[in-house]
């Protein structure tokens, strides 16, 4: 199975409770604090870390962000792919990925800076691909407000459809850098793109030589339903949240139908889940954690988070108010939507609905593996294979949490034969056991 960590360039992990936690490290402004981190990882033989961003402070509860200052509510958002190069620089083996935006980047700078970053690291990095959220990242780059939710998905297949372009610019065998004849590359092996769509314009070429692993990574989080078809289309990782097994069992196989109706190999493809793990020697001393763990949410992190991600600010609705269809048409993150339908039973959910199906701010967000190495190893091997091909682990201390997973998961599930005990690549690609994309092979194919 792979192993991915789930970062946060902030104050904070995905779960905002976890900067309140006694053990948790607070210098995290620091390079130092993710070379820590990244060091566990590699000690681990994870093979990712990767950041989640948002493009702005979550202010939307009460149109203020002063709640989300006083609490600490993700209110630090370092740039996630400086901070990556900071724990490339620590490690030699562990992937990396960094959020970047389609909605408020432009095509040719995303290409640039990531390629750039893949060939620093030797092949180990991947890009995010997300289309932002909310009002808040519309303002924060001068714009009036945050793009229809299809609209974002239509613009995001231009957007790849020029990054892609753009990093097949040089063929691999391009540079030549002999000096005695003056022969720095092959002029008839570096193509200008020349892309012309509804959204963007670039001629190309790009300035950026091709890596060990021919280009990054792309991983993805669409599960909605447009977002599914984009990710069938162009994802090499998924990442996804399931609130079951049995859930993710359907949404593992809706991804293998998606990626396969657009006539790639579901099997080139990984799902891989966020998963919080509280593991402790015996079963008591983990429930113990877990308590302790549950104890440092309040209840204006999911209410702050959850108008994050949905735009809407719940501050000015009555708790009890259900949302209309057209209401509900509109919020931004439509698979949390769905989850909050599927689990509420109510096809017009009120704000209390949200807050308690969907459990955003505390453990109930998603599963929690809770118990021995043994028992969370027992959990991780059921999901294996059926609903997953790995895992996105979140912390919920830092660097505590990936410090026990290493020392007490990660040795378990190398003695059942789930999880490498070396490296076997230098590259990202290789370690995932993805194929290395040839120049030229995306533009073949559309």
């Amino acid at each position: 199975m792979a192993l991915v960590a789930f970062m946060q360039a902030q104050n904070c992990s995905m779960y905002v409770g976890s900067w309140r936690h006694p053990s948790s490290m607070t210098d995290f402004t620091s390079a130092e604090y993710y070379q820590r981190i990244a060091r566990t990882l590699e000690e681990g033989k994870f093979d990712m870390a990767f950041f989640d961003d948002r493009l702005a402070m979550p202010d939307i509860y009460g149109d203020s962000h002063r709640e989300t200052v006083a609490h600490g509510v993700r209110a630090v958002k370092l740039d996630a792919a400086t901070v990556m190069m900071a724990m490339a620089m620590a490690t030699t083996r562990l992937g990396l990925g960094a959020t970047y935006s389609t909605s408020y980047y432009e095509p040719y700078h995303v290409a640039r800076l990531f390629s750039t970053m893949d060939l620093m690291t030797r092949g180990r990095v991947a890009w995010n691909v997300v289309t932002s959220l909310n009002d808040s990242e519309a303002a924060n780059f001068g714009k009036s407000g945050h793009m229809e939710h299809d609209l974002r998905y239509d613009r995001a297949d231009e957007f790849m459809e020029v990054v892609l372009g753009l990093w097949d610019s040089w063929q691999d065998d391009a540079l030549i850098v002999d000096k005695t004849n003056d022969r720095f590359a092959d002029p008839d092996k570096v193509h200008r793109l020349d892309y012309e769509g509804r959204f963007f314009k670039s001629r190309g070429p790009l300035t950026v030589p091709r890596s060990q692993q021919g280009h990054p990574v792309i991983l993805q989080a669409g599960s909605s339903g447009r977002g599914l078809k984009f990710a069938g289309r162009w994802a090499e990782l998924v990442f996804a949240v399931y609130p079951s097994l049995e859930s993710g069992k359907k949404q593992y196989q809706a991804l293998r139908q998606a990626v396969a109706d657009d006539g790639r190999d579901p099997d080139l493809v990984k799902m891989m889940p966020e998963m919080k793990i509280i593991v402790a020697p015996t079963e008591s001393e983990a429930k113990d954690r877990r308590d302790m763990v549950a104890a440092t949410a309040k209840p204006i992190d999911g209410l702050t988070l959850l108008c994050e991600v949905l735009n809407v600010d719940f501050s000015k609705r009555p708790y009890e108010l259900p949302f209309t269809d057209d209401e509900l048409a509109a919020v931004s993150w439509q698979s949390l939507r769905d989850r909050v339908v599927q689990v509420s039973g109510k096809k017009n959910p009120s704000v209390r609905d949200f807050v308690e199906a969907s459990g955003r701010g505390t453990l109930r967000e998603g599963p929690c593996f809770v118990g021995t190495p043994t028992q969370v190893a027992d959990q991780m091997e059921e999901w294996f294979g059926c609903a997953c091909d790995g895992f996105v682990l979140s912390a919920t201390s830092v660097p505590g949490t990936y410090e026990d997973i290493v020392r007490l998961v990660v040795p378990e599930l190398q003695r059942r034969g789930l999880f490498r005990k070396e490296y076997e690549h230098e590259t990202l690609r290789g370690n995932l056991g993805l194929a290395r994309p040839n120049a030229r092979d995306w533009r073949k194919a559309a």
